[in-house]
């Protein structure tokens, strides 16, 4: 993974009824609301992120992102 990499994240389950731990993890990724997409930086931090609440989020096809 390159510094100059990055990865489109989109949050496909809302926030409401999850622990709190879960909604900062949302909130830090710049999301909240659902279908958002945000562009973060491919790094292990957001990577960690990522997996920690893989129920509400997902990584937008890579290959996706390319053909654009």
């Amino acid at each position: 993974m390159s510094a100059s990499r990055q990865i489109r994240i989109r949050q496909i389950r809302s926030g409401i009824g999850r622990p709190a731990k879960q909604k900062r993890i949302l909130a830090a990724l710049g999301l909240g609301r659902m279908h958002r997409v945000v562009v973060k930086p491919d790094n292990p931090a957001v990577r960690g992120m990522v997996a920690a609440i893989p129920h509400l989020v997902e990584i937008v096809d890579e290959s996706e992102q390319q053909a654009r």
